[in-house]
């Protein structure tokens, strides 16, 4: 009888180990997200396409971001898990920063949200060029 509850007790701690090295696993996905990347930022005025190039060191996002509107500016940003946020000046002399925060989807694909320095926001998704 001890032996069996032994073996149960055993049983049972593999499968919780099981449970939580998935779990951990999980956690550690690491996305790349270096590439040429098409946006779509869709505010209460319209929707605009810009054009994200990214380069990941890390958990670390550089890049360009590009538009009619801003032209091209450069931004900064990090990767943690399945999250993404990144960060550029919306023009040279201005204290606007368009703060980009969002979820990476699988490979290819992220959504979020982006806050215009506190004076509105919108939502975006892209897609990698292939």
């Amino acid at each position: 009888m001890r032996h069996l509850r032994s073996l149960r007790s055993t049983a049972l701690a593999l499968v919780a180990l099981a449970f939580i090295s998935a779990a951990a696993l999980a956690a550690m996905t690491v996305h790349n997200l270096t590439g040429t990347w098409d946006f779509e930022v869709a505010t209460e005025n319209g929707v605009g396409t810009p054009v994200l190039r990214f380069q990941q060191a890390g958990d670390k996002l550089t890049g360009t971001y590009e538009s009619r509107m801003f032209g091209v500016r450069a931004l900064t940003g990090t990767v943690k898990g399945d999250s993404l946020t990144f960060a550029l000046a919306a023009s040279g002399e201005s204290t606007v920063v368009l703060t980009f925060s969002g979820k990476i989807l699988d490979a290819d694909r992220v959504e979020g949200t982006v806050d215009f320095g506190g004076m509105g926001g919108a939502t975006f998704n892209g897609t990698r060029k292939k």
